[in-house]
């Protein structure tokens, strides 16, 4: 087995703000394995403050990894298992080298073209004016559900862009999501949800910061608005801790990106969990290039899906990877054709 690495910083087309800060690049990993003449290629993709692991940790796992593959891709994904961007990035090369092409990891009718997934706009955090105009061009696209990130400007402003949207588009014609990624304060949470449900919200993600599990179980019983667990989820590893965390914070909601919770080994656990205490979940990016985002999505083919889902950050680098991935309106799809004439180099 032949190991390699290449880092890959990812450019922003333009700065793109959170409640976090404002991101202009993210640096990404691309392993790729090559055994009997077959190439498996994956993405370890981080983003510096909210995922496990720092740039220093993965340089320092892929250094290791070519004294360990030889023992398998079981082996190692137990071995980094607190590192849940590395045993995805692991998930997708050894898929690759048991493929008939290392972008094809299921056999589902999306890769055959014959299937797309819904997918929302996403609304960057900027000045109101900036937001509408976003706003603007994701309907004139197709779109039908719009993600909105609050939290960075003040909250008058942020509801004058909501009513602003309401205004014009009904619930009926725009379903709205919005993410404060855990940017509201315990004492002033219940004040802000109560006044964001004027705007009929589809849900919020993580209103407050992860880790304060009576106050967030208490917000998801007496919010008006649904409640979408999104980095409550990150370094909850093992099952019964998964199981304990949904049962008594009882959200509405969870969100699920593979590069922050294990990989599709780590999803797909979190989903029969949820689905078993009936809470609602859809997945995101964690703002991967195309080699990560086409993982999500073949994962995501395989389940039953109705709800949009969070997989339409392609066009956000200005330095992605060709795939075959393509948005038409408000869908994702893959290009079975354009898979055959790739050079992956």
């Amino acid at each position: 087995m032949k190991f390699t690495c290449l880092k890959h910083r990812l450019q922003f087309k333009t700065p793109s703000g959170t409640s976090r800060g404002v991101l202009n690049d993210k640096d990404s990993w691309l392993i790729q394995m090559t055994r009997d003449g077959k190439t498996g290629i994956g993405e370890c993709s981080i983003i510096e403050g909210l995922s496990p692991e720092s740039t220093e940790i993965v340089e320092d796992i892929l250094e290791e990894i070519p004294r360990y593959i030889h023992k398998g891709k079981d082996f190692l994904l137990q071995r980094y298992s607190s590192s849940p961007a590395m045993q995805f990035a692991l998930e997708m090369a050894f898929s690759g080298l048991e493929s008939s092409h290392p972008l094809l990891h299921f056999d589902t009718a999306f890769v055959h073209d014959q299937q797309m997934i819904p997918i929302n706009g996403l609304i960057w955090m900027s000045d109101v004016e900036s937001m509408m105009t976003q706003l603007e061009q994701k309907l004139d696209l197709g779109f039908s559900c719009i993600k909105i990130k609050v939290g960075a400007l003040d909250f008058a402003s942020e509801c004058k862009l909501l009513a602003s949207i309401r205004k014009r588009y009904q619930d009926t014609d725009v379903e709205l999501r919005v993410d404060a990624n855990g940017a509201f304060q315990n004492n002033e949470v219940m004040q802000k949800l109560e006044h964001l449900s004027k705007y009929n919200i589809h849900s919020i993600e993580q209103p407050i910061a992860p880790g304060q599990w009576d106050e967030m179980a208490a917000i998801c019983n007496q919010s008006p608005i649904p409640i979408a667990l999104d980095e409550e989820l990150i370094g909850v590893h093992s099952e019964n801790s998964k199981a304990d965390l949904l049962q008594h914070i009882k959200p509405q909601y969870i969100i699920l990106k593979p590069s922050l919770v294990g990989g599709w080994q780590g999803a797909d656990q979190w989903v029969s969990i949820a689905e078993k205490q009936s809470i609602g979940w859809w997945a995101t990016s964690a703002l991967e290039s195309n080699i990560g985002l086409n993982a999500i999505a073949q994962w995501l083919s395989t389940k039953e899906i109705s709800m949009p889902q969070g997989l339409g950050t392609g066009g956000l680098f200005t330095n992605n990877i060709d795939t075959p991935l393509y948005i038409s309106g408000q869908h994702l799809g893959f290009d079975r054709v354009k898979l055959q004439h790739l050079n992956l180099k």
